[in-house]
């Protein structure tokens, strides 16, 4: 309980300090972000549980990346996480997860996720800002991966990439998990703030 107490604390101190940065009040970044300006001063005050969702679009608005809404200062040179370290983000109705392992620094970082999906388990993602491009590594089972409407699938062993800037869904497909490693390469430096 400790962990998850701090990691909100966290997540409220970037969130304001990026806000801030950004010159945006409350009610416009909540605007921007399609998030309800009660659930934006809660999460201020560290109170509340935000969603993966959510979260994505307050660091899309904001132009930074989610795991900067996360994390605390930096460690070092060398990071080493283990994926079981990282907090579930999100947790599906049949018992997948992702989990944001973690973000490279420098002017275009990437984040990397683990996921885990289960047969007919389905997360869908809102567009991303122009310029994110995700990868998809299938590394057991099989999923469905759908942009913008098209299903394409993507088996143990392959690999898809795609814009992020489109409507996506990851869906677990055959009988068994799918489990993937997904990176989520973020254009250099802030992005509009729409």
């Amino acid at each position: 309980m400790a962990d998850a107490t701090e990691a909100l604390r966290t997540v409220a101190h970037n969130v304001r300090a990026a806000r801030t940065r950004a010159g945006l009040s409350l009610d416009e970044l909540g605007r921007r972000a399609r998030v309800s300006k009660g659930a934006l001063v809660a999460l201020e005050k560290a109170q509340g549980n935000p969603n993966l969702a959510t979260l994505v679009r307050l660091a899309d608005t904001l132009g930074i990346s989610v795991s900067d809404l996360m994390q605390g200062p930096p460690e070092g040179r060398v990071r080493i996480v283990s994926a079981d370290a990282a907090a579930a983000l999100w947790t599906g109705e049949r018992g997948g997860e992702a989990r944001l392992v973690l973000t490279t620094s420098g002017p275009a970082p990437v984040e990397v996720w683990r996921w885990r999906l289960e047969p007919g388990e389905e997360y869908a993602s809102h567009p991303h800002r122009a310029g994110v491009v995700e990868t998809v590594s299938v590394t057991a089972g099989r999923m469905t991966l759908v942009v913008d409407g098209a299903e394409h699938t993507v088996e143990a062993g392959q690999t898809a990439t795609f814009d992020g800037d489109t409507a996506h869904a990851y869906r677990g497909a055959g009988t068994g998990p799918c489990t993937l490693v997904m990176t989520v390469h973020l254009p250099p430096g802030p992005g509009p703030l729409t």
